[in-house]
C-alpha cells in the first residue's frame, strides 16, 4: 500500500447527477448557469419520457433528462442553484459517483469545476 504521502491530499469526488425537467428551455438555462458557476463541468441533455406517481395519480409526461457531470463535494451549492432555477415542485436530484472512466476527461472534469468562473 502506498504511503499517505504520495497520495493527492485532497481527491475529487467525480460524479453524474440527474436531474429531470418540463422542457428543452429550462434544460438548457439551468445547464448554462450550472456551467458558467463552475458548478459543472459538463450538462448533457436529452428528450426522454417518464412514468411516475405524483400526488396519487399515474402520470406520463415528455421530460428532459440533465446529466451532469461536477465534483460532488460542490453538491449543496449545486442543490441550491437547481432548485432557484427549476419550476417543479420536487424536482428530481439524484447523485452518482463515478468509480472509473477515462482518465484524461476525469482531469478536464476535476480542473474544470475547481476552476473560479472568468468574470
Amino acid at each position: 500500500m502506498p504511503n499517505s504521502e504520495s497520495q493527492p491530499l485532497e481527491t475529487p469526488r467525480l460524479g453524474v447527477v440527474l436531474v429531470t425537467v418540463s422542457s428543452q428551455s429550462e434544460g438548457e438555462a439551468i445547464a448554462r448557469s450550472l456551467v458558467e458557476r463552475n458548478l459543472a463541468a459538463c450538462v448533457s441533455l436529452m428528450p426522454i419520457q417518464s412514468i411516475y406517481r405524483w400526488q396519487g395519480a399515474l402520470c406520463k409526461d415528455a421530460e428532459w433528462q440533465l446529466v451532469i457531470k461536477t465534483n460532488l463535494a460542490q453538491g449543496e451549492d449545486l442543490v441550491q442553484a437547481i432548485q432557484a432555477l427549476h419550476s417543479y415542485d420536487l424536482p428530481e436530484i439524484i447523485a452518482l459517483p463515478i468509480v472509473a472512466g477515462s482518465s484524461a476527461y476525469l482531469a478536464w472534469v476535476a480542473e474544470t469545476v475547481s476552476t473560479p468562473p472568468s468574470s
